[in-house]
């Protein structure tokens, strides 16, 4: 049951994340993803500790969106 809630907890943090690198895709505002990418990496490590692999998951698809994009636009843009 904690694991049930741990997973719940990290899949929040993801939804807080995403948001934030969504907007990093637009052109100019790829310094947000700065942001997104520690918030995501903090709701992986909640996620890992859970038993559950969704939350987990669900993160690290966060931090690969946001790490392409910042690839894409050279660091910045």
């Amino acid at each position: 049951m904690l694991g049930l809630l741990v997973n719940l907890i990290s899949i929040l943090i993801g939804l807080v994340a995403l948001p934030v690198a969504l907007v990093g895709l637009i052109p100019f505002f790829g310094l947000a993803n700065y942001l997104s990418i520690p918030i995501a990496v903090v709701g992986a490590a909640v996620g890992i500790l859970s038993g559950y692999k969704m939350g987990r998951n669900f993160n690290f698809f966060v931090i690969l969106v946001g790490v392409v994009r910042l690839i894409l636009g050279g660091g910045f843009l």
